[in-house]
């Protein structure tokens, strides 16, 4: 059984994590309403392809490794907060599946898959898993190299002390 001080730090490193989620899960939820109507205005597939969840998850997980990069429990955060924001990021996926192929619309949400069963587990739990995993690793990348830089000063005091 833990103790009182290990259960609050969890609880704590939840809550920031979903403080660190709360905005991009926002911005997520938005992000694919715009991508459906851009389809369905015509908007060519290469102009529209950059309007991603994928490209979102990525930015974000490198803005959180240069943002929080001294957070010394910030690998556990940045996967924390990626488990949390991804499903969210998902479910208007799936409405926009559901709206597709209710009314037709021909966008590529209603091409892959035929009941909502289908699109609950590819796109929410599969594509929440390509959303964490190079989320995190880019998250990742971007926290060591923050780690390892060196001070803009770093030439001028191995200089001065030869």
């Amino acid at each position: 059984m833990k103790n009182d001080k290990e259960n609050t730090a969890e609880q704590t490193l939840f809550q920031e994590a979903i403080h660190h989620a709360k905005t991009p899960v926002i911005i997520a939820l938005f992000l694919t309403p715009v991508r459906f109507t851009l389809e369905l205005l015509g908007v060519p597939e290469n102009f529209i392809f950059i309007v991603g969840l994928l490209w979102f998850t990525i930015g974000i997980s490198i803005y959180w490794g240069i943002r929080f990069y001294q957070n010394e429990r910030f690998l556990k955060l940045l996967l924390l907060s990626l488990v949390i924001y991804s499903p969210i990021s998902r479910i208007p996926v799936a409405m926009a599946w559901w709206i597709d192929t209710n009314w037709q619309l021909g966008t590529h949400y209603g091409l892959y898959f035929d009941t909502f069963g289908q699109i609950l587990l590819n796109q929410v739990f599969y594509g929440s898993l390509l959303q964490i995993i190079p989320g995190f690793i880019t998250g990742s990348i971007a926290f060591v190299i923050m780690q390892n830089r060196r001070p803009k000063n770093y030439l001028d005091n191995t200089i001065n002390n030869e």
